[in-house]
């Protein structure tokens, strides 16, 4: 909220924990991270918006007359009221910007720090500072203590000890920071010959802060400021920190852009390092858990590496034809990518990728996700993180010009459309059926860090979801309501016909609702999830509402709400207490247990979940010593637990089938001979708290059960049978490898392809290989086929013997070995060789290369015709709108054709031998 006039320029941002001082400088934005539900609100290249501990707000601006006082305090007479104080910080009537932080963490510390920015000048001509003990109640003014003409412009907040805090003053006037190690009781003032313009605080080392200037300087400190060491000059703004205790940055010269690291302690010009050897470009590296992102554009390309863990930077594989123009990071958790990528043929959407753990290889997740742009011109992703439960997103989709909201359980695999309520607020049905009708969100976390925003959810709070949105066939901003969900999202009821902001108290045992108006006198309080709300005055004065605070701990019963009474008056801080209504502290009769659950299937994220929650409706306080009790226990691995690997795509059977731009036979480009590489099968299992969950109990796969495990192939030997003997292979020795599966209850079969199969129960009998010995010269197939419960798989290889053996004893009883080699291969120098088919149809052709112990094999499918006719082939009349101007892509497009020509003429074929 804001005041009329120029007085209601875009508000300074906040600076705690980290975040850098908002509209100073073009410091670079980057991801947002909370433990709050999440939403990225990234700002162009890899990167996006850090979410900030310290508050910022304005005035609001007044919509209508205010409500008369007298009336109002009549109804407000009647109605039940709460324990609350008010206190008017005097003299700052003028000051149109506050900052405010709440220590929280069983602390009643609130700072708050006041000031007139002119907007004319550019700086802050007035500041107060105030600090409450009482969790507000009273507050006492600090200016004195922090000097009567020191003018302050940001307020920091230590993010690993939030005793300490540090305060800029406004560089217009002077150039120094103040230091309190105590909450803000007390202050040290330090000048600097250097002007801040944004902080960055170490997320481990409290002493250990990195600063950066406005003339491009980087220093750092490692006793929380008091003393400063220049570590480099001609920096980019968004010097970066990665969490192995060493600052990470790259460095700005007049030609290009390069990427170094350092240690705070030694970073002298030797000690410096250069993991990318390559310049990169400004503002595009982004630092998050185990992963670094760069990019860099060539030709107007761009082009995007990773680097795992600190290892060397790998290509960022998207698909081929993605041809991405920007690219934010989502999420990284349980070592996994989540990014949104804007598309060579998209404007105002993005599509959804997930990674494997390296965050290398990117496959598509959710198509054309809405965005658009902030109010400070960043780019806004319509997606939500809900939070306390890992793995639920919610993602407003443009389908066919129109705006729907969608939902996954299992971190971008499967989406659905959102079920609406089946009555209103009145009890009437609703007659919306799927997938013509349904439930829309609007997902915009609040700019304004004093309202709830449209959507809320709780780390605390696990399956509680508030959010504004309408009933219809698309996402409306004219017809909204407020609705909730208990269950994770699975069901929803509406609560409200108008716009609100609802905050949680009390680990969500309680929502307090505050109507959208900018002269509210009550709010309302639920304890039952919103099925029953009652009615609470907090002044008996109409009061214009800036914006509200609640202790960022959650675990409180306490409220304060900012405000004005006039355009001109004193800023007001209204502190609530809702404890009287927790009339007690909760029992074990008091709870009740929640199963996790997708429209009735249990296993999410490969893992069942029962939580113990507050039975709605109680109104007993858990208190700050409570914790939240979850088990949970691993599911046998099913269908919904695997993605589609990079390359392939899924198809309405549910399968994983290669793209067309993608070939699944060719060798890896990076391995060499000899060395080992990972072919997929199309599958790769999920990822939910930094491992694996489900349980694998298959191997295979049928019709009904998908091949989901990869096989570990040879550069120079590409199948699953080890095969070792003497020259002429007579006396083969098979190893097949089960990589994954259970081992115990799967059956294994080998036939050799002479007539002759052995069976295991179990794998134990041929891990250490199976030897068999052939009669005769000749060419066999040998097939390994295992199978259990749920599913079967079989890998084939060509078994070429030339020679046959016999072994006559000596004298001395040594044995000679003689051989007959009557099967010989067809050895030519010719490219080609011509062979007749006797039927039509498909026919496998393999073409086998051996060498001593090892072979090469490749198969084909090929059709056999014994009539061809031409025909004239039309296309759609928007082909190009796919197509990216790759001449490649003609030709990826071109065989997809001839597969499908190939099909057809058999399919015509079977039809005219049978008829």
């Amino acid at each position: 909220p804001r005041r009329p006039g120029p007085r209601g320029a875009a508000l300074g941002a906040a600076g705690a924990g980290g975040g850098a001082p908002g509209d100073r400088g073009p410091a670079a934005p980057r991801t947002r991270r909370s433990t709050e539900g999440r939403r990225a609100l990234p700002a162009g290249g890899v990167r996006g918006v850090p979410a900030a501990e310290g508050q910022r707000g304005g005035r609001a601006q007044p919509r209508g007359p205010p409500e008369d006082g007298r009336a109002a305090r009549l109804r407000a007479a009647e109605e039940p009221a709460l324990s609350s104080t008010t206190f008017a910080l005097t003299g700052d009537a003028a000051h149109n910007q506050a900052m405010v932080h709440w220590s929280g963490h069983n602390s009643s510390v609130i700072l708050i720090l006041t000031k007139l920015y002119d907007f004319n000048l550019g700086s802050v001509t007035e500041s107060s500072l105030w600090r409450s003990t009482d969790y507000g109640t009273t507050y006492e003014k600090l200016n004195d203590k922090v000097g009567l003409k020191t003018v302050l412009s940001y307020l920091y907040v230590s993010p690993t000890n939030k005793r300490k805090i540090m305060l800029l003053s406004d560089p217009e006037i002077e150039s120094s920071i103040l230091i309190s190690s105590d909450e803000g009781a007390t202050y040290q003032k330090y000048r600097l010959n250097f002007y801040i313009q944004s902080l960055l605080f170490h997320p481990k080392q409290e002493e250990w802060i990195l600063a950066y200037s406005l003339d491009q300087k980087l220093y750092s400190s490692m006793d929380f400021g008091r003393k400063w060491q220049l570590m480099h000059e001609r920096v980019t703004p968004n010097s970066q920190v990665a969490p192995a205790w060493a600052f990470l940055m790259f460095v700005f010269s007049l030609s290009d852009t390069h990427y170094l690291t350092c240690r705070i302690q030694e970073c002298s010009e030797t000690k410096r390092s250069g993991p990318f050897s390559r310049s990169i470009d400004v503002s595009s590296l982004v630092v998050q858990d185990e992963y670094i992102f760069i990019q860099v554009t060539t030709g107007g390309r761009a082009t995007y590496y990773v680097s795992y863990r600190r290892e060397p930077f790998a290509q960022i594989k998207l698909p081929k034809y993605s041809l991405p123009k920007d690219m934010h990071i989502i999420s990284t958790d349980e070592n996994q990518v989540f990014a949104a990528v804007q598309e060579w043929n998209q404007n105002d959407t993005y599509n959804l990728y997930i990674s494997d753990t390296r965050g290398v290889y990117f496959t598509l997740a959710l198509e054309n996700v809405k965005s658009s742009r902030g109010l400070e011109g960043n780019i806004v992703i319509d997606l939500y993180e809900v939070a306390g439960i890992k793995g639920i997103f919610l993602a407003n989709r443009k389908v066919d010009d129109q705006i729907k909201t969608f939902i996954t359980y299992n971190k971008g695999r499967d989406w659905r459309l959102l079920q609406a309520p089946d009555t209103d607020l009145r009890g009437d049905p609703v007659l919306c059926q799927l997938p013509f009708c349904s439930l829309h969100l609007r997902l915009q976390l609040s700019e304004n860090p004093y309202t709830s925003g449209s959507i809320s959810s709780k780390e605390t709070a696990p399956g509680l979801l508030v959010a504004t949105g309408n009933i219809g066939s698309e996402l409306s901003y004219t017809d909204v309501g407020v609705f909730i969900s208990s269950d994770g999202g699975n069901s929803w009821r509406q609560i409200f016909e108008e716009e609100y902001n609802v905050w949680f108290l009390d680990w969500g045992g309680a929502l307090v609702a505050m109507k959208h108006t900018s002269v509210p006198i009550r709010h309302m309080v639920s304890f039952d999830e919103g099925r029953s709300w009652t009615k609470y005055s907090f002044t008996s004065t109409p009061l214009f509402v800036d914006g509200s605070l609640v202790d960022p701990g959650i675990e409180t019963q306490i409220m304060t709400v900012f405000g004005h009474f006039s355009l001109r008056s004193e800023w007001q801080l209204v502190k609530v207490d809702y404890k009287s209504l927790f009339s007690r502290r909760c029992t074990k009769e008091d709870h009740q247990t929640w199963h996790l659950h997708n429209q009735g299937e249990p296993c999410v994220m490969g893992e069942r979940k029962i939580y113990k929650k507050r039975k709605p409706g109680v109104q007993c306080s858990l208190g700050r010593d409570y914790s939240q009790t979850v088990v949970s226990e691993p599911c046998v691995c099913g269908q919904g637990d695997f993605e589609c690997d990079y390359g392939y795509e899924r198809h309405s059977n549910n399968q994983c089938i290669p793209a067309f731009w993608f070939s699944p036979s060719s060798l890896s480009k990076d391995c060499n001979a000899g060395q080992n590489y990972w072919n997929s099968t199309g599958y790769f299992r999920m990822r939910c708290w930094s491992f694996a969950v489900c349980v694998l109990p298959l191997w295979g796969m049928t019709e009904q059960s998908l091949a989901f495990f990869e096989k570990l192939l040879l550069c120079v030997h590409p199948n699953e049978m080890e095969l070792s003997g003497m020259e002429g292979i007579m006396n083969p020795f098979y190893q097949p490898f089960l990589l994954q599966g259970d081992l115990q209850r799967t059956n294994i079969q080998l036939d050799f392809g002479d007539g002759i199969a052995v069976s295991y129960a179990n794998f134990s009998p041929v891990e250490d290989g199976v030897r068999h010995v052939y009669k005769s010269a000749g060419i066999f197939q040998v097939t390994a086929y295992a199978e259990n419960s749920l599913g079967s798989d079989t890998a084939v290889l060509f078994l070429h013997v030339v020679c046959e053996y016999f072994h006559l004893p000596d004298s001395l009883g040594d044995n000679l070995t003689e051989s007959s080699c009557s099967f010989s291969p067809l050895i030519t120098l010719e490219s080609s060789i011509s062979y007749m088919f006797t039927v039509e149809g498909m026919n496998a052709v393999t073409v086998q290369v051996a060498g001593g112990n090892t072979l090469i094999q490749d198969t084909k499918e090929i059709a056999v015709h014994e009539y061809f006719q031409s025909q004239l082939l039309s296309f759609s009349p928007n082909l190009d709108y796919y197509n990216p101007d790759i001449p490649e892509w003609r030709q990826d497009v071109g065989k997809v054709i001839k597969r499908a020509l190939a099909q057809v003429s058999i399919s015509t074929a079977v039809l005219r031998n049978g008829g």
